[in-house]
């Protein structure tokens, strides 16, 4: 039974919420529909990244003291702002979708301690918008002793299932932090990679009062300190096998020094190819595709770099194969609450970690 499903997706690079329409039984993609976006007011990201502060004393994934309360509120409130928009640009109604798919904002992923923390009150979102709403994806794997994350590799396989192309292929996730999916025949191997756009974005707010650099074009200006990332590819994350996850701060405490800020940018950016390319590895097979999808995809100087780094594999953007690129997590949210309604497995042992394959998630209806 096909279901119409909607995904909501706001990553730990802060920006906003990424609203996607899918038609899917939960093991494929009948339709893409269309997609939405609503970014978070400057007010909400500042509030947010008082939050990451706040998150990191919490020993309880339910506990929302001072900030945290506060901002639990703006991330339901602005996602279902972003609903209604979607339903009125569109011309659809709560009763035309069948199941929304809301993750909710991360403020703290500790797997190792059993503990991550997703803010967003699922049952108050979907009394506001009318739909029965499924969340807390992430609990069930990380209380399993999973690494709870990355949680968008079965997408993933169902998009390259529909790629008429020799594996192994790897889709890669540039968001706040990257992850990729490696696919090969049944072979699922996920695990986040290292740093994503969260430390240049950092970077690029705190020099130079920007969110990000756009199409890396201020990155392409400087120039790499090779010796500082060899030594950052040193830390004991990037030899660890599959799967493996991070929190969005993990690499925060890396310093660049008195470095001018276009080598700095550079510098993140190319942190971040290195960071990807270190899996290889660690993997059965080489991979020939590499498709990257996320906020880096639209960064050009970071495809480059990366493709410096992987030898003669491909890599493209996910755009040019028809995929929407800003959509696919928000997309994989509708698929993976599809998943849940029927009780299929969004997680795997070489995914997350978890000991068996696992369904998740909790439904509140309106």
């Amino acid at each position: 039974m096909m279901l119409t499903a909607l995904g909501l997706m706001s990553g730990t690079s802060l920006d906003g919420v990424d609203v996607a329409l899918i038609e899917t039984d939960g093991k494929q993609v009948k339709a893409f529909g269309p997609s939405g976006y609503r970014a978070y007011h400057p007010a909400e990201r500042n509030l947010l990244r008082q939050a990451l502060g706040e998150a990191v004393h919490l020993t309880q994934r339910d506990a929302r003291a001072g900030i945290l309360a506060e901002a639990e509120r703006a991330v339901t409130q602005a996602h279902a702002e972003a609903v209604a928009s979607f339903l009125t640009q569109n011309r659809m109604r709560p009763e035309d979708i069948d199941i929304v798919g809301f993750h909710g904002q991360t403020v703290l992923h500790r797997p190792e301690k059993r503990l991550t923390v997703q803010i967003g009150d699922g049952p108050a979102l979907a009394r506001a918008i009318h739909i029965p709403v499924m969340y807390d994806f992430r609990a069930a794997d990380v209380e399993a002793g999973g690494q709870g994350a990355p949680f968008v590799p079965v997408y993933h396989r169902a998009l390259a299932n529909s790629l008429d192309r020799e594996g192994p292929i790897v889709v890669v996730n540039i968001g706040g932090v990257s992850n990729i999916t490696y696919i090969d025949g049944n072979t699922l191997i996920a695990c986040d990679t290292g740093p994503g756009n969260a430390l240049l974005d950092d970077f690029m707010y705190r020099t130079m009062n920007q969110a990000f650099d756009a199409e890396g074009k201020f990155a392409a200006l400087g120039k790499v300190d090779e010796p500082w990332i060899a030594r950052a590819l040193e830390l004991p994350f990037f030899a660890l096998p599959p799967p493996k996850s991070l929190d969005r701060n993990d690499f925060a405490s890396l310093k660049l020094g008195d470095v001018a800020p276009a080598d700095g940018a550079a510098t993140l950016t190319a942190f971040t190819a290195a960071a990807i390319a270190r899996v290889i590895p660690l993997l059965p097979r080489r991979p020939r595709s590499w498709i990257v999808c996320g906020g880096g995809a639209r960064n050009l100087t970071m495809l480059r770099m990366l493709r410096e780094r992987v030898g003669s594999a491909t890599v493209e953007a996910a755009e040019t194969l028809g995929w929407a690129s800003d959509a696919i997590e928000a997309q994989a949210f509708g698929f993976l609450a599809a998943r849940g309604l029927k009780g299929l497995p969004l997680s795997y042992p070489a995914t997350t970690g978890v000991p068996m394959p696992m369904t998740g998630g909790v439904i509140a209806r309106p």
